[in-house]
């Protein structure tokens, strides 16, 4: 049984982390990169007009005569820089990879579970288990703690972290019982468990003093939260999936 787990986890956690991985480059990457700008304060959010064109215009004659030197330091500085891109996205695919085999290992033990109690899983079922996952450990969290662009505040990290896992696990749970409690007075506890994180609220900060736009915040977290929602539907089909194979064989 455990190693018909751990395979299952490794196969659907690796296949979902690289189609998020592709999904990361493609639609959230350079948004990234952004944020991370105006972080760095290399971009400035409502920067006066004036000082921009003051900029544009401004010229000094000494870049040109430093020329070759500038030409040369350019060469290497792109050198480093492709090094340093490449490393950031091998390390960005690998820990993608590495979290979604975590999920992956959750889900599966969740079917294992669901298996002992008679329910079957299947690809389809699968695809339920993905959506209360996105719901548990994504959607629910996000509804207090939006995802984090570079260059925006939050609140102290041990307290996020704790109101996180109090929404997974509430969450997590009054999906449970919605699902196979049962039983009439089940359900009125499950409204319970899905409303606790939010009533108890997220810790926040006083005032906003991001330094990135609010568009390009909200662009990163409206494309985060959809790509999650397809990664982690392909994981619950996967998993399922392979999950029934396994057991007819």
């Amino acid at each position: 049984m455990f190693q018909r787990m751990l395979t299952g986890a490794l196969f659907a956690g690796a296949a979902a982390g690289l189609f998020a991985a592709l999904l990361h480059f493609a639609f959230v990457q350079q948004v990234i990169l952004l944020g991370e700008q105006y972080e760095s304060g290399e971009l400035a959010h409502f920067e006066a007009a004036s000082t921009a064109a003051t900029d544009g215009h401004a010229h000094d004659h000494s870049d040109d005569q430093g020329h070759d030197g500038a030409e040369t330091e350019h060469g290497h500085s792109h050198d480093h820089g492709a090094a340093s891109d490449l490393q950031r996205n091998g390390l960005t695919v690998l820990f993608t990879v590495l979290i979604y085999v975590s999920y992956a290992a959750i889900l599966i033990a969740g079917f294992a579970l669901a298996e002992m109690a008679g329910r079957r899983i299947n690809g389809v079922t699968g695809l339920l288990w993905g959506l209360a996952g996105y719901l548990a450990f994504q959607l629910a969290p996000a509804m207090g703690l939006p995802p984090e662009l570079p260059g925006t505040v939050a609140a102290d990290l041990g307290e996020r972290q704790v109101w996180w896992w109090l929404t997974v696990v509430a969450t997590g749970g009054g999906l449970a019982l919605l699902a196979y409690g049962g039983k009439v007075w089940m359900y009125p506890l499950a409204g319970a468990a899905l409303a606790l994180p939010h009533v108890i609220g997220a810790p926040q900060v006083e005032g906003y003093l991001g330094v990135a736009p609010p568009e390009v915040g909200a662009t990163f977290a409206a494309r985060v939260l959809g790509i999650g929602l397809l990664v982690w539907l392909v994981l619950g089909w996967i998993g399922g999936h392979l999950w029934s194979r396994r057991r007819a064989a």
